[in-house]
């Protein structure tokens, strides 16, 4: 259990300052991600009473590898459908993850996440809701 909480707030950490700092490699357009809409996001994660939160996300690439941000990682598409997206990671140096993308609307997704970050195991099951354009000045998920 100590783990899990560790490995959570680690992630965690990692979602808030990683997302801008996460350098995805470039690769083939993955269907299901390119339809979703930049802007203000809120994401929560599913089965837990922790707060939702708000990202402004100009690139929805960068929610593939959410909670590895540093370095370079090499993907693997495993889906590439309209709905579906499910891509493998390897982090050298920072462990690996499965992420899969689940689209209902352009608006609104689902997104499942495991695999280990800085030796720790995570399994995180978000859901997002596009809320609008990022306020002026805001920082941005690129």
């Amino acid at each position: 259990m100590a783990i899990s909480k560790v490995a959570r707030a680690v992630v965690a950490a990692l979602m808030v300052g990683g997302l801008i700092a996460a350098a995805p490699t470039a690769g083939p357009t993955l269907t299901a991600v390119a339809r979703i809409e930049p802007g203000q996001w809120q994401i929560k994660e599913l089965g837990t009473d922790s707060a939702a939160r708000t990202l402004c996300i100009a690139d929805p690439t960068v929610l593939i590898q959410y909670g590895h941000s540093a370095g370079q990682c090499q993907r693997f598409i495993i889906d590439n459908e309209p709905d579906l997206a499910t891509v493998h990671y390897t982090c050298p140096g920072n462990g690996h993850g499965r992420t899969t993308f689940k689209i209902s609307t352009p608006r609104a997704f689902n997104l499942d996440t495991q695999g280990i970050v800085s030796g720790a195991p995570f399994d995180y099951h978000y859901e997002a809701r596009r809320i609008g354009a990022c306020p002026p000045g805001a920082s941005t998920a690129r």
